[in-house]
């Protein structure tokens, strides 16, 4: 339902505002409030959607914003590959877009470019039952906000209950023994598993840490010194090579689409996914064997014996180079209020995860019991830089690909696993200097 502008304006002058985008759990007066420059509008760079009805969703609510200010909101749409350096070109020209919904901690990298949100982050995390801490954690630097936390992705394990059963397994493995050994049936009766081993910017990276965390390893310790080079980091390169001899061949140059259109294409039995591969299958007549046959779970708990993922985390911050940063943070006001979050969530079916406590009821967890695996991504994910201190190194790290390329290079027979380290070691100091 949009919402007329003279009725919301008429609306909100009983309190005394001008445009007081104010959640309902604003009402005791403790949110900023912020007034649009005469004449703004507003351009926002985001990465593709892979469920249709989430950005239907999210373009609803912006337009609901349009006609309660008259500020109009263009939505610029980039690969998830692409939203990593076209953000950066804009951050350090001070030109292009006035926000960005982007991946992990880039933010970490041009912190300087960015306009502080501390008042819109304490605010709306107060009135919603405070944020998630590894999310809040990649929107923050020090004591500030850098940009507000948006939502996770939560990644699973998504995978052919009858080609699990037919490789001999009543039930999926909870330990990584039991995964590599699934694969290795799943492989002999050509129903095999497959993981990216490519630059892909969430499902590559979500894999790679997956690897290195459920064995113990570490890019940095607690002070930010890089230890990757480890006996917990050699086994698990050592795991994963066992790992990929299971997979279908091309999984080195898989990116973020190829692990779901393998599965979906019938390739792949088993890879980890958002829950947006069930839905591709599920509105495709011609998939409803494999919607039919679709489990999902969580990822194996490795030796480290407690469960320890990545999943996609994704910021909205503003440039400094914005000439209406006053109707920017209106913008982001409104999209954090209740109603609006909740029906994000709601249109994004389980894919895009909550950054704040309160929503964490929303009914989409509990409407289908594929989502269950997805709906505690918020609250078990641990931030990519683990453990050290996030920032410009972290965020580099990952940009550059280090762990991801870590693995690639040691299963693929490119490097020894030891050499492979090696080079990973000598990577990460470039960005981490202690």
């Amino acid at each position: 339902m949009m919402i007329d502008r003279r009725r919301f304006l008429a609306g909100t002058a009983g309190l005394g505002l001008t445009l007081p985008f104010a959640a309902r759990a604003f009402a005791q007066g403790a949110a900023p409030t912020f007034t649009p420059e005469s004449g703004a509008s507003l351009r926002l760079l985001r990465w593709v959607p892979f469920v249709p009805a989430e950005e239907e969703a999210f373009l609803a609510i912006t337009q609901k914003f349009t006609e309660a200010t008259g500020v109009q909101v263009r939505i610029d749409k980039e690969s998830w590959e692409d939203v990593r350096p076209k953000a950066a070109v804009a951050a350090n020209v001070g030109s292009g877009p006035d926000m960005v919904m982007s991946w992990f901690d880039d933010p970490q990298q041009y912190p300087d470019k960015l306009v502080d949100v501390t008042d819109l982050g304490t605010s709306i995390g107060a009135a919603n039952g405070g944020w998630y801490p590894g999310i809040e954690s990649y929107a923050r630097r020090g004591d500030s906000f850098i940009a507000l936390p948006l939502c996770a992705i939560g990644n699973a394990v998504v995978y052919r209950d009858s080609h699990m059963k037919a490789a001999g397994f009543s039930e999926f493995p909870k330990d990584t023994a039991g995964f590599l050994e699934l694969c290795k049936g799943l492989q002999a009766k050509g129903t095999p598993a497959g993981f990216p081993h490519g630059k892909a910017v969430g499902d590559g990276n979500n894999y790679a840490h997956w690897l290195l965390w459920s064995h113990g390893g570490r890019m940095v310790d607690e002070n930010g010194a890089v230890v990757i080079n480890s006996p917990e980091t050699l086994e698990s390169v050592k795991y994963a090579m066992e790992l990929y001899k299971t997979f279908i061949p091309g999984t080195e140059s898989w990116q973020d689409v190829n692990n779901n259109r393998a599965f979906l294409a019938g390739q792949v039995s088993l890879t980890a996914n958002g829950v947006s591969v069930y839905y591709a299958a599920l509105k495709d007549p011609a998939m409803k064997e494999i919607a039919d046959d679709m489990r999902s779970t969580n990822l194996p708990i490795g030796p480290v014996g407690e469960s320890v993922e990545l999943h996609q985390t994704s910021t909205i911050s503003i440039f400094r180079h914005t000439q209406y940063p006053e109707a920017a943070k209106a913008y982001l006001q409104f999209i954090f209020q209740p109603d609006n979050m909740n029906a994000w969530i709601q249109g994004a079916s389980a894919y895009c995860c909550q950054p704040l406590k309160a929503f964490e009821s929303n009914p989409v967890w509990t409407s289908n019991p594929i989502h269950a695996a997805y709906a505690k991504a918020s609250a078990s994910l641990r931030p990519n830089g683990y453990a050290g201190p996030l920032g410009a190194a972290s965020a580099g790290v990952m940009a550059d690909y280090v762990l991801v390329d870590m693995y690639a290079e040691a299963v693929t027979g490119q490097s020894s696993p030891e050499d492979a380290i090696s080079n990973a070691e000598r990577r990460a100091n470039r960005y981490y200097r202690v």
